[in-house]
């Protein structure tokens, strides 16, 4: 294989590695995020506390139990002496233990319902994935009657059950957790596979990890840009009756692992590409040449040709001369 081959096959492994990073993080937080129980009740269990989310929850709840007692009494005396009352035992309902406990049992129960209905729901096509709030809607009645609310022994205690999944999307959400779940898996791997033999083929090997640190810090600093317009996207989506505080506060806590990723993505890439910096070889003026050996220091004495093996300083000896006959 040539140098130029090799390198154009590690420019192409390195590309597709930078351009996984993101999609892989993404499908890794939801595939083992988001699907796991456990995971997915203590990241919600913060919300109990935010004033966005209980207020929102205080309005949906209060006009829930009205609507049920609208259905039996006038609508003036309704609001002119039941609403105040309702609205004001939700709202301290919610800043009690017993709210954050039914907060993290509804959560619990919505989200096994939801994972068991993309799984393994095959039987239950054409029924909506549903959650049921009686439980909540007893407890407000019992404060509400502690507190001598009038009519709140009418509130009636039903089993109130509240869409989670239409039905008509529940096929199309299997497919697609399924490909979730798989690609969960895959996809970081492929990242890290693609990353390891581009450097590995690389002629420049050094270079190759600056390219690859540089490109894993910019698929996180594209994740990070991405969750930011997702944000935005789904607050202008969101019907005007709800409010946007609370699902602003539910989305940065679902995502906040994801974009902790990000900037982790970045800060290693970032290092990396440093560090390979910072410890590259200089070239120096006397560099020697490939398969020389060292240069000898000093001059060396001049060698005559054909006179191999003597040594420069030993004199050659002088040649014999014929004895002088003396005549008689």
């Amino acid at each position: 294989m040539t140098r130029r081959l090799r390198s154009g096959l590690s420019a192409v492994l390195i590309s597709l590695s930078c351009l996984l990073v993101p999609f892989g993080a993404l499908t890794a937080w939801a595939a083992y995020g988001l699907a796991d129980t456990g995971h997915y009740v203590t990241t919600m269990a913060p919300l109990a506390a935010d004033p966005d989310v209980r207020d929102a929850i205080a309005d949906t709840v209060g006009n829930g139990i009205l609507d049920q007692i609208g259905q039996e009494t006038d609508s003036r005396v309704l609001r002119a002496t039941v609403a105040p009352f309702v609205h004001d035992a939700v709202r301290s309902f919610t800043q009690t233990a017993a709210f954050r406990t039914a907060w993290n049992e509804g959560n619990r129960v919505a989200h096994d319902a939801v994972l068991r209905a993309l799984r393994d729901g095959d039987d239950d096509r054409g029924r909506p994935v549903t959650v049921d709030l009686a439980p909540v809607t007893a407890q407000v009645k019992a404060q509400l009657a502690q507190d001598h609310v009038p009519l709140a022994d009418r509130i009636p205690v039903e089993h109130t059950e509240v869409a989670l999944l239409p039905a008509q999307d529940l096929g199309r959400m299997r497919k697609g957790f399924h490909v979730l779940e798989v690609a969960g898996f895959w996809l970081p791997v492929s990242a890290v596979a693609f990353a390891v033999a581009g450097i590995g083929l690389a002629a420049r090997r050094r270079r190759a990890v600056t390219a690859t640190a540089l490109g894993t810090a910019l698929g996180g600093a594209l994740l990070a840009l991405a969750l930011a317009v997702g944000r935005g996207l789904t607050l202008s989506d969101l019907p005007p009756e709800v409010s946007q505080p609370a699902v602003g506060a539910v989305y940065d806590a679902l995502t906040a692992p994801l974009r902790t990723t990000s900037w982790l993505l970045v800060a290693l890439g970032l290092t990396v590409a440093a560090l390979t910096w910072l410890t590259r070889r200089r070239p120096g003026r006397d560099r020697p040449r490939p398969g020389a050996g060292p240069r000898p220091r000093g001059r060396l004495p001049r060698l005559r040709p054909g006179r191999r093996g003597r040594s420069p300083e030993t004199t050659p000896p002088a040649p014999p001369q014929e004895p002088t006959r003396v005549e008689a």
